[in-house]
């Protein structure tokens, strides 16, 4: 049936359907016959009459197309569908015509997309238009009349326009690319207060000052990438996470990797000394000078460790305006326009972790007027409670996210430091000096202590700050975190006092401030306070002598319209006010020896609401005060496993006899032999928590993040015979701590224990960040190991080769698993070389790694020459036929390979035709994967007969 008689004989079923429709929709079914010029402006009208019912019009369109004939009927069934579809994502592009005579001929070709494109944004296209002189105030009244919708507005705008010339044609098609483009305006109303927030951010971001607040460089010039990655949590495959490029920074807000669609809220997490805040704040500069994400309107940012001293109760309204940027003009009339653009707006909240509420889901807050508490605020924000759909950015530690907080989640991802180009890079950028940065990132490789924590932003700072005393003065090289933090303390000590020698001991003419800044740092953690007001200090008796020092500075909070009555003060970081805690905890006499077993002891508390786990752990004997009473205090929990590592680290040898120099403690010995036996009894506590092996199986303990902390303790002590005596009792085969956030300071401590096992062990280490200087400090213990596991570890060539060299003279190393690493054909010359004289070696998994069939030839060379090993994996690989006969060929006369992995790599009918064959041969070949390979039935008559050990799909 013709178009025409389609038309003419469905009549009535075509005017029952489009009299059902609203105004809108038919309108955009006249829009795309007007765009295929199936219609005359003049019929276009006379179907269009304002004041007319829908049914006359569709009756008088209906008139006017089957008078038109076949062309026409054919371009109306096609417009009937085209309405009635979703607006697809897939159109051309609106651009500027090199023709500039066509523009109003332009216009009416691509009226359906332009109405879709501006349809939100009528009122800032014709701001834009009436600054150029395109339209006039009246006709901006005419589109504006209230019966129009937006859409009808914006075909009001189009039709004004065919009386326009084409220079106003062209004013207005730039402007809707730029609006395609994703760059947002907002309107009059608006405006100076988003360039006032703009310019008050960029100020407050465009400079980057060190942690002492002792140097400011411009974060352009000095701001050095940290390695960003999707949480293991999100819904994308391995195979799409280790082929993809590093996550920038419109992934952040991207759909990639959203695990809950419904959520707002975005999750960046890191350990302390990541550089979360530092990433925030290259996100807020970047959208205040206009070089990203300019699809936000608003960017308000907040430090939750500065909102956590607002007192007052707030409302959505004051917060943004009180607490962030106060709009001098019109602050109703630009906070409905917030509230009526959610999605223009986006939330960013730094150091979630360091909020002292606990979280929660329960106190609903819907009202963005009604004054609340500000955590109920804050809490009711991430929900989406307030401001459905506007952007939240939430930066926070891993431990301190609980499972009620993520049910609010809309996206995870973690900041894992630096990479090594990116240790060097922040090296290069923070030494104008090339000699003195060469020096250093020298000085870094050599020391592999240093360079497993220097992946860590925050001790790069330390290594850069201390430079002269790690090279010049050629100072003992430090081993540990707590080692890094007594050099930084002794640099900003001997930097207050030139006048010192650095041959006497600082520690000792400075121990009554340390004691002072130790004691508030150990009030504020058992308080949860990281933000100390003027009035606190003086309490606190710190003297001014005491903040020449540099640990305590003035508050950093983002804003500087948050209302605090007087100057606020903070640590320079966490970690240092952990250290400084630690320190008072150590050296004190009013903290007893008895006390500190409750530092390392653990209960689970039962609430679950909590955002943080927080249970007692100190009961210190408050001998500061005259009442001398016993307080029983919580320290939140990723807080208390710093400082306990700095107190175990304090307890080391070299450290404990310079305290003793310097403080002279009564207490000391006990101290640190109460610390000893928490640290045994605690990784004892865990051995005896291991479940008997299941018959048949090699007995195993799955270590917890509880047990890799007493680790870290005992190599914070470097306490050689207590790490012997705390593994004395370990009997397992097999060692497996997965997904626990391993990295390079991790493995070091790990090898400081398991180096004195006395039987191998298995070690799984998958799903961590183990890193090529994980690796690097694990092999002091991988002589004992008999598999190791690395999967979804971050691993390069290089890392794999420095590996594999020291392999080949380990007795017991028969399997190796890495799965889904960085690993190219550079590499396979060293597995090629382990096959060739490790004739113990039992499997090799090399999966989902970046291996081509150069890399497949020289593995095949030495599988040849290899007479003990029973599996090799190589799936999701890019394997090729060529390769896949070489392989073949080498197992041909194999005696011991029971299991072969190609799944997934780009085969074809020659390649398994290959392993066909070679199966003939080979009789102790119990399967080939050869899965997710197309294969079809000519495959098979071509090859002939299939063995039933290849498994294949189809």
């Amino acid at each position: 049936m013709c178009s025409l008689q389609y038309v003419s004989t469905h009549r009535d079923q075509l005017v029952s359907t489009l009299t059902g429709w609203s105004m809108d929709k038919y309108e955009s079914l006249l829009d795309y016959l007007i765009s295929w010029d199936a219609l005359s402006w003049e019929e276009h009208g006379d179907a269009n009459v304002v004041g007319h019912p829908l049914s006359k019009l569709v009756r008088d369109l209906l008139d006017v197309i089957v008078c038109k004939g076949e062309n026409a009927c054919t371009s109306f069934i096609d417009a009937v569908s085209a309405a009635e579809k979703a607006p697809s994502e897939n159109i051309t592009c609106i651009s500027l015509p090199k023709d500039h005579s066509q523009l109003l001929l332009y216009l009416q070709c691509v009226r359906p997309h332009i109405v879709r494109l501006i349809h939100n944004h009528v009122d800032v296209v014709l701001q834009h238009l009436l600054q150029h002189g395109c339209v006039s105030k009246y006709e901006i009244d005419f589109i504006h009349l209230p019966i129009y919708s937006p859409s009808q507005k914006a075909r009001r705008l189009l039709d004004l326009f065919r009386g326009k010339g084409n220079e106003s044609a062209k004013c207005l098609i730039e402007f809707i690319c730029r609006i395609e483009r994703g760059e947002h305006f907002v309107p009059d109303v608006c405006s100076a207060y988003q360039k006032k927030l703009k310019c008050t951010i960029s100020a407050q971001s465009q400079f980057l000052s060190t942690y002492d607040g002792g140097e400011n460089f411009y974060l352009e010039n000095i701001y050095t990438e940290s390695i960003l990655e999707l949480s293991k949590g999100s819904n994308v495959s391995e195979h799409q996470q280790s082929s993809q490029s590093p996550l920038e920074l419109q992934d952040i807000v991207n759909a990639y990797g959203v695990i809950n669609e419904n959520a707002d809220t975005i999750l960046i997490l890191g350990d302390a000394g990541s550089g979360k805040s530092t990433l925030l704040q290259h996100i807020h500069h970047l959208w205040a000078d206009g070089k990203a994400l300019q699809n936000y309107a608003f960017v308000f940012p907040f430090s939750c460790r500065s909102l956590c001293c607002l007192v007052k109760q707030v409302s959505l309204k004051s917060l943004l305006f009180e607490h962030c940027c106060w709009p001098d003009h019109l602050q109703e009339e630009i906070f409905q326009f917030i509230l009526a653009n959610p999605k223009k707006v986006l939330f960013t909240f730094d150091g979630f972790d360091e909020f002292k509420f606990n979280f929660t889901d329960d106190n609903k807050h819907c009202s963005p007027m009604d004054p609340t508490s500000i955590e109920n605020t804050v809490f009711n924000l991430v929900q989406g409670n307030l401001m459905k759909d506007s952007v939240k950015v939430v930066t926070s530690r891993p431990d301190a996210v609980t499972v009620v907080l993520r049910r609010h989640v809309k996206k995870e991802l973690i900041l894992k430091g630096f990479s090594e180009e990116g240790m060097e890079m922040f090296m290069n950028k923070h030494h104008s000096d090339a000699e003195i940065s060469k020096k250093i990132i020298s000085l870094v490789k050599a020391n592999s202590s240093i360079h497993g924590l220097c992946h860590i932003p925050v001790f790069c700072w330390i290594v850069s700050k201390c430079h002269k005393e790690l090279i010049i003065k050629g100072c003992s090289s430090p081993h540990t975190m707590t080692d890094m933090y007594i050099l930084t303390l002794q640099h900003f000590l001997l930097h207050a006092a030139p006048a010192s020698k650095h041959s006497e001991n600082i520690l000792k003419k400075t121990a009554s401030s340390i004691n002072r800044l130790g004691k508030l740092a150990f009030w504020g953690l058992c308080h949860e306070l990281y933000v100390f007001s003027h009035q606190q200090i003086l309490e606190s008796n710190i003297a001014e002598e005491d903040l020449t020092l540099g640990f305590l500075v003035l508050s950093k909070s983002f804003s500087v319209n948050v209302r605090l009555p007087m100057q606020h003060y903070e640590f320079l970081h966490i970690t240092f006010q952990c250290f400084f805690a630690a320190l008072y905890i150590t050296v004190s006499d009013d903290v007893s020896s008895s006390s500190l077993q409750h530092l390392f002891s653990w209960t689970t508390n039962s609430t679950n609401d909590s955002f943080v786990q927080r249970i007692p752990h100190i009961c210190v004997q408050r001998c500061w005060q005259k009442e001398n009473e016993i307080m029983l205090q919580t320290i939140e929990k990723h807080n208390l496993q710093i400082t306990a590592n700095f107190v175990s680290g304090l307890f080391s040898q070299k450290l404990y006899d310079l305290l003793d120099e310097s403080w002279q403690s009564k207490k000391l010995p006990s101290k640190c032999a109460t610390i000893k036996r928490c640290l045994s009894k605690g990784i004892k506590k865990h051995f005896k928590s291991i479940p008997p092996a299941v018959p048949g199986e090699k007995k195993a303990m799955h270590a917890m993040p509880q047990f890799v902390w007493l680790i870290k303790c005992i190599y914070e002590m470097q306490d050689r015979k207590l790490a012997k005596s705390s593994v004395k009792g370990l009997e397992v085969d097999h060692f497996k701590i997965t997904y626990c956030g391993i990295g390079p300071s991790e493995c070091a401590a790990l090898a400081f224990v398991l180096k004195h096992l006395k039987n191998p062990i298995g070690i799984q280490l998958d799903h961590n960040s183990v890193g090529d200087n994980g690796i690097e400090q694990l092999i002091p213990c991988l002589h004992l190991c008999q598999a190791l596991y690395l999967r979804d570890n971050n691993i390069s060539d290089k890392g794999i080769c420095n590996l594999l060299e020291q392999a080949l003279h380990w007795q017991h190393f028969q399997k190796i698993a890495l799965f889904n690493n960085k690993l190219t054909d550079n590499c396979t010359s060293s597995f090629a070389n382990l096959l060739r004289h490790k004739q113990n070696f039992l499997a090799l998994r090399l999966g989902n790694n970046c291996i081509t069939d150069a890399g497949a030839e020289i593995l095949a060379e030495g599988l040849k020459e290899n007479h003990s090993i029973q599996f090799l994996g190589l799936e999701e690989n890019k394997l090729q036929d060529n390769d896949a006969i070489l392989l073949a060929q080498s197992i041909k006369k194999n005696s011991t390979l029971r299991t072969l992995k190609l799944s997934n790599n780009p085969l074809g009918e020659q390649g398994i035709s290959a392993f066909a064959e070679a199966l003939h041969h080979n009789t102790t070949i119990t399967a080939i994967w050869l899965k997710g390979i197309r294969f079809t039935s000519d495959m098979v008559q071509n090859i002939g007969y299939l063995d039933p050990r290849l498994s294949l799909d189809g």
